[in-house]
C-alpha cells in the first residue's frame, strides 16, 4: 500500500504542478524577494482606521437625513390646515392605472419609470418621489391630503441629497398619520387579496426615531365577560402592541381574572428583552389564554407597579419610560388608591387603557385612569380598528421629544424588509439585501402646538450593509482576517458569518429571522469578553482558537485568531477586526513601476475581484457602468480625475500582475502542445493572489468544460467577494507550502455527485512560517481522469514476477482514497463519490477516531434551520479532523447514537500488527489524501454508520426558561426623554367627558396634602 500511495502520490503531484505552474511563479516571486518589504500588521491601528472611514460614511448619511428634516419642518410651519384642500398627488398603488375607458384613475396620473441599475435596476424615478397609503385609510382623508400637500417640498432635497452623495439608495418620509412618501417613486402592487399591509408607522425605524426606550408592562382581562370576539380582539392588541416593541425596550404581560396568569410563567415578576425571539415566544403562549371568572383589576395594577419598580432599580432594564397597558372591556371602579400609592404626584408610568368592545357604560372609568396618569384611551370594536388605535400611545411618548426638540440620530441593526416593493420585486432576481436605516424625528414648530408636542413623523434612508464592506479593505485582512461590526445590544451588523437568507433554490429570509447575537457567532467565546467589551464600547485586543466551517459547512478550518475592536464614534455600532495567525499577520509591499504594471493588465485573462474597492464608482454617476479593472485603467493613465482609487491596492495590484504575466505564456505553451494533455484531462489552471487579482487558462474549449460554473460570478465560494478569498486560496494556505490540497466539489443539489476534482497550492515569499502567503494556484481536472490514475499505481507491485500478493482488483479487499475531510475521492462503487467515509465504512472510522488518526471536533449553529415543524431552532455539529494534515478537518455531524458508543475491537480478530488487520491507512505524499485498503471479508455490519446529519438541539422546559431570563450585557442609548414638565397631558383620547372628572384628578393633590 506505501508503494502504491507513492506512486500516486508522484505522478499527482507532477501533474498538479505542471499544469498549475506553481514552480514557475515561485520562482517569479523569489526574484522579486530583494524589492519586497514585509510589514507586521498592527491590529489596532488597522481597526481605528477602519472606524474612522465608517463614521465618515455613516456621517455624510446622518447629514444627508438632517438636511431632510430641516426641509419638512419648514414646510410645515409654512403651510396652513385646510380642510377643504382637493390636491392631486402621486398614489403609489395608482400611478399609471388606467380605467376600462383607457383614462388614468384618480390619484394614478401618469408617472415615467425608467430602469435603474443603481436601484438594482427596478424601474424607478429618480426626478420624483410618491405616496403610498395603507390599504385601510382612505386616500383622501382631509389629514393625509394635507400632509402629501406639504410634504411636496421634499422633491428637491430628496433629489439634492442624491445628487450630493450618489450612493445613497432610498430615501422617504414616514408621516404620523400613516401614509409613507418615498424617493425615488417606485410602482406599489397589492397582494393577492388587494391589500397592502405596509404601515411605516410600526417599522423599526419609525419607532426608535419616535420614542425614547420603554419598559412596558400589558394587562390583560381575561375575566368571563371577555369571551369570544372580545378576547380575539384583546390578542389582537396586544400583538400589535409587541410590534410597536423594539430591542432596546423591555415587556411582561400578565392576564388577569381573580388571579393573575404570567403569559410565561417562566417570567414571573421581571421583564423581557423586546427582541424578536422574544415577542415571538409570547405570541405563541398568547393563544393558550381562555376566558372565564371575574377580573380583578386592583390586584393586576399592584403586580404592574411592583414590577416596574423592582426592575428599575435592577438597573438592566431601559431606564426611561415606563407604562401599563391596560386591555379590558370595563374597570367598575377608577382605583385612585392604588396610583395615589405607587405613581403621584411624579406619574412616572404612563397608563394606557384600550375599552375592548361596543359598550360605553364603563368608559369614564377607563379615560379618568389615562388622563391622570399621563396616558391615552381608545376604544377598539373591531379587529379593523387595532392598528390605528395602538398607535396612538407612541404619539403621546414621543411628546416630551418633541418638547425638548432633540432630533436624536438613530440606527437599526441590520433588518431586511421584505414588506417594500422593492424587496418584493427583488426577492426572485437576486435575493433581499440587508441593511441596516438611519432616521430621525420630524416635529412641530408650530408655537401653539409646542405644549402638545406634535410628532409629523420620521425621515430616514437606508444603508445596505455591502456599502459597508466597500470601507473595508479586504487585502489588508489576509486570507482568513476579517472585519464585522455590531450594535448596543450586541446584535450583528455585519459578519462574513451571517446568514440571513436560507438557500432553496430561491432566496428566502427566513421566517423568523431573528437578530443574531455576535455571541451566536463568535460561539468559542464563551465568556462573551470579546462581545461585551465591544458592546461597552471599549478599544482593545483579544485571542482564542476558533473552527470555521467551510465548503457549504462540510469542512473546518482551525486557527487562532487576534481580534482588535473600537468604537464607531456618532453612531451605536463597535468594529472589530480579526486577524488569523501565522501569514494572517503580514503584508509585503512589492514595487514596479506603472508602465510595466499596465502593460501586464492588459492581459485577456486577468480579471479583479468585483466586490473589493479598487476605485470608488458610485460617486459620479458616469463611473458607474465600469468596472474595478476599466476604473483603474482609467485612473492610471490620468483620464478620469474624479475616480478616488486606493493607491496602496492598485500599486500591489501592479506589483503582482507584473510577476504573474510570465504563467500566461507557460500555459499557452502547454496549451499548444498536442502531445501534452491529449486525454484533455486537465480542463483549467487558475491563478489568484493577495490583491483579488485573478488568472485563468483553459485547457479545453469552454462549451467542453465539465464544470461550467466553476470560477463565474455565481460560484460565490470560488471567487474573490468582499469578505472572504476563494475556498481553494484559503485551503491552499492551510496546507504545509509546496503541497496540494485536492478536493471533490459539494454541489448544492440533493444529488451530490461532481465530476471534477480541484487541486490548489500556495506560493509563500519565504519558506518560514510567518511568510506571506501571496498566491495560490491550482488546476481542475476531470474525476474520471484522477481515478484512472489513482488505479493504475494502485496495480504496482514490487515482487520480480509481476505477480502481486494483493491488488485493488481483489475481491477481498476494497480500496478508498479519502481526504483530509473523510470524504471519498476514489472508490470502486463510483455512486459513493463525494460520500462521507464514516457513512460507507463505519467500522473503520471508527476505529481512525479511536486511534485518533482522525478527530472529532464539535460545532454550534446557532442560525440553523432545521425543517421541523418550528421555524428554527440550534444546530449543533460534531466534526472530524486528521492529525497528519494538522489544520484543516471534516466536518461531521453526529448523531447522539454516535456520540454514546462504547469502545470496541474491530471484528474479533483485530491485532496490533499490521499484516493481520483489517485496514491500512497509509498517506499520499505532497497531499492531503489517505489511502485505505479495508478487508471485504470481515463482517462489521454490528457498526453502525457514521453519519453527518446534524442533531437539533432541543431544550426542555427549565433550560428554555434560563435562557429567557438570560440577559446579556448591553447598553442603553445615549438620549432619554421621558418626560417633560410642559407635557400638555390633557390630551388623553378621553375629552369629551373630562369635565364631570375635574374633582377626581384634584383628588391626588388632596390625598398629597392628607398625607403629609
Amino acid at each position: 500500500v506505501k508503494l502504491w500511495a507513492s506512486a500516486f502520490g508522484g505522478e499527482i503531484k507532477s501533474i498538479a504542478a505542471k499544469y498549475s505552474g506553481s514552480q514557475l511563479l515561485q520562482k517569479k516571486y523569489k526574484e522579486y524577494e530583494k524589492d519586497v518589504t514585509i510589514e507586521e500588521i498592527d491590529g489596532l491601528q488597522l481597526v481605528k482606521k477602519l472606524a474612522k472611514n465608517m463614521e465618515e460614511m455613516f456621517h455624510k448619511k446622518s447629514e444627508a437625513v438632517r438636511r431632510l428634516v430641516e426641509a419638512a419642518e419648514e414646510a410645515h410651519l409654512k403651510h396652513e390646515f385646510d380642510a377643504d384642500l382637493q390636491y392631486e398627488y402621486f398614489n403609489a398603488v395608482l400611478i399609471n392605472e388606467r380605467d376600462k375607458d383607457g383614462n388614468f384613475l384618480e390619484l394614478g396620473k401618469e408617472f415615467i419609470l425608467a430602469p435603474n441599475d443603481h436601484f438594482n435596476n427596478l424601474p424607478v424615478n429618480i426626478s420624483l418621489s410618491d405616496v403610498q397609503v395603507p390599504t385601510n385609510m382612505y386616500n383622501k382623508e382631509p389629514a393625509i391630503v394635507n400632509g402629501v400637500y406639504w410634504s411636496e417640498s421634499l422633491h428637491k432635497g430628496f433629489v439634492d441629497n442624491f445628487d450630493r452623495d450618489p450612493s445613497l439608495i432610498w430615501q422617504y418620509f414616514g408621516s404620523a398619520k400613516g401614509f409613507f412618501r418615498q424617493y425615488p417613486g417606485i410602482k406599489w402592487e397589492p397582494d393577492e387579496n388587494g391589500v397592502i399591509a405596509f404601515d411605516c408607522r410600526n417599522r423599526k425605524w419609525y419607532i426608535q426615531a419616535a420614542t425614547s426606550p420603554k419598559d412596558v408592562v400589558i394587562l390583560v382581562d381575561v375575566s368571563g365577560s371577555m369571551k369570544g370576539l372580545r378576547l380575539t380582539i384583546a390578542k389582537q392588541t396586544v400583538s400589535s402592541i409587541l410590534d410597536t416593541l423594539g430591542d432596546d425596550d423591555f415587556f411582561n404581560i400578565i392576564a388577569y381574572n381573580e388571579e393573575l396568569h404570567y403569559v410565561e410563567p417562566c417570567l414571573n415578576g421581571t421583564l423581557v428583552q423586546a427582541d424578536r425571539t422574544n415577542k415571538e415566544h409570547f405570541r405563541e403562549h398568547l393563544d393558550k389564554l381562555f376566558a372565564k371568572g371575574i377580573g380583578m383589576l386592583d390586584i393586576a395594577l399592584n403586580e404592574a407597579f411592583n414590577i416596574l419598580s423592582d426592575f428599575n432599580h435592577t438597573g438592566q432594564g431601559s431606564i426611561c419610560s415606563q407604562a401599563i397597558m391596560l386591555i379590558t372591556d370595563g374597570a367598575v371602579d377608577t382605583y385612585d388608591t392604588i396610583f395615589a400609592k405607587y405613581n403621584w404626584p411624579d406619574r412616572k408610568v404612563r397608563i394606557f387603557t384600550y375599552l375592548i368592545g361596543r359598550e360605553a357604560a364603563f368608559a369614564d372609568n377607563l379615560k379618568w385612569m389615562a388622563c391622570a396618569n399621563k396616558g391615552f384611551f381608545t376604544q377598539i370594536s373591531t379587529l379593523a380598528d387595532v392598528q390605528e388605535n395602538v398607535m396612538e400611545y407612541l404619539h403621546v411618548l414621543s411628546r416630551p421629544k418633541v418638547i425638548d426638540q432633540e432630533h436624536d440620530v438613530v440606527w437599526t441593526e441590520a433588518y431586511i424588509d421584505s414588506t417594500l416593493p422593492q424587496a418584493q420585486k427583488l426577492a426572485d432576481d437576486q435575493g433581499l439585501v440587508l441593511m441596516t436605516t438611519v432616521a430621525m424625528p420630524v416635529f412641530s414648530k408650530q408655537n401653539e402646538t409646542r405644549s402638545k408636542g406634535i410628532l409629523l413623523g420620521v425621515v430616514g434612508t437606508d444603508v445596505p450593509v455591502k456599502e459597508l464592506l466597500k470601507t473595508i479593505p479586504k487585502y489588508k485582512l489576509g486570507i482568513h482576517g476579517y472585519a464585522f461590526a455590531i450594535t448596543n445590544n450586541g446584535y450583528i451588523l455585519t459578519h462574513p458569518e451571517l446568514r440571513p437568507l436560507y438557500e432553496e433554490g430561491k432566496k428566502r429570509r427566513k421566517p423568523n429571522y431573528s437578530s443574531v447575537d455576535l455571541s451566536e457567532v463568535e460561539w468559542e467565546d464563551r465568556d462573551d469578553v470579546l462581545r461585551n467589551a465591544m458592546v461597552n464600547r471599549k478599544t482593545g485586543k483579544f485571542s482564542m482558537e476558533v473552527k470555521k466551517t467551510v465548503d457549504k459547512g462540510k469542512r473546518v478550518l482551525v486557527m487562532t485568531n487576534d481580534y482588535y475592536y473600537t468604537d464607531i464614534k456618532g453612531t451605536p455600532f463597535s468594529l472589530g477586526v480579526a486577524l488569523s495567525r501565522g501569514h494572517g499577520k503580514y503584508f509585503f509591499r512589492g514595487n514596479v513601476t506603472i508602465e510595466e504594471g499596465l502593460h501586464d493588465l492588459e492581459h485577456p485573462d486577468v480579471s479583479l475581484a468585483d466586490e473589493w474597492s479598487y476605485c470608488n464608482t458610485d460617486l459620479h454617476p458616469e463611473h458607474r457602468h465600469l468596472s474595478q479593472l476599466e476604473a483603474i485603467k482609467l485612473y492610471l493613465k490620468g483620464k478620469e480625475p474624479l475616480l478616488q482609487c486606493d493607491k496602496e491596492l492598485i500599486q500591489e495590484v501592479l506589483f503582482d500582475a507584473v510577476v504573474s504575466a510570465p504563467i500566461e505564456a507557460y500555459w499557452t505553451s502547454l496549451a499548444l502542445n498536442k502531445s501534452e494533455n491529449s486525454d484533455k484531462g486537465v480542463e483549467v489552471a487558475f491563478l489568484g493572489t493577495r490583491t483579488g487579482l485573478s488568472r485563468t487558462n483553459l485547457f479545453v474549449g469552454a462549451e467542453q468544460l465539465t464544470n461550467q460554473d466553476f470560477l463565474k460570478a455565481g460560484d460565490k465560494e470560488n471567487i474573490f467577494n468582499a469578505d472572504h478569498f476563494p475556498l481553494w486560496y484559503r485551503r491552499a494556505a492551510e496546507q504545509i507550502p509546496g503541497s496540494f490540497v485536492y478536493s471533490i466539489p459539494f454541489s448544492t443539489g440533493t444529488v451530490n455527485k461532481s465530476n471534477v476534482v480541484t487541486a490548489s497550492t500556495s506560493i509563500q515569499l519565504l519558506d518560514e512560517r510567518k511568510s506571506p502567503v501571496v498566491a495560490a494556484v491550482g488546476i481542475q481536472m476531470k474525476l474520471e481522469f484522477f481515478q484512472r490514475k489513482f488505479w493504475t499505481a494502485s496495480r504496482q507491485c514490487a515482487s520480480l514476477d509481476g505477480k502481486c500478493s494483493i491488488s485493488c482488483d481483489d475481491e477481498t479487499v476494497n480500496c478508498y482514497l479519502i481526504d483530509n475531510n473523510g470524504f471519498i475521492l476514489v472508490s470502486e462503487d463510483y455512486m459513493q463519490t463525494g460520500d462521507f467515509f464514516g457513512e460507507i465504512e463505519g467500522a473503520v472510522m471508527n476505529k481512525l477516531l479511536s486511534m485518533g488518526s482522525f478527530k472529532r471536533i464539535t460545532l454550534y449553529d446557532y442560525q440553523a434551520m432545521c425543517r421541523a415543524n418550528k421555524e428554527s431552532s440550534d444546530g449543533a455539529r460534531g466534526l472530524l479532523d486528521p492529525y497528519n494534515a494538522f489544520l484543516s478537518a471534516v466536518k461531521w455531524i453526529m448523531t447522539e447514537l454516535v456520540l454514546f458508543l462504547v469502545e470496541f475491537n474491530l471484528c474479533s480478530w483485530w491485532h496490533s500488527d499490521l499484516t493481520a488487520t483489517s485496514f491500512v491507512i497509509q498517506q499520499i505524499p505532497s497531499s492531503n489524501l489517505f489511502m485505505v485498503v479495508v478487508d471485504s471479508s470481515c463482517l462489521c455490519e454490528s457498526v453502525a454508520p457514521i453519519t453527518m446529519a446534524p442533531i437539533e438541539i432541543r431544550y426542555n422546559e427549565s433550560l428554555k426558561c434560563e435562557r429567557l431570563k438570560a440577559q446579556k450585557i448591553r447598553r442603553r442609548p445615549e438620549s432619554c426623554h421621558g418626560f417633560h414638565p410642559e407635557e400638555n397631558a390633557r390630551e388623553c383620547g378621553g375629552v369629551p367627558s373630562l369635565q364631570a372628572s375635574v374633582a377626581l384628578l384634584l383628588l391626588p393633590l388632596l390625598l398629597l396634602l392628607f398625607s403629609r
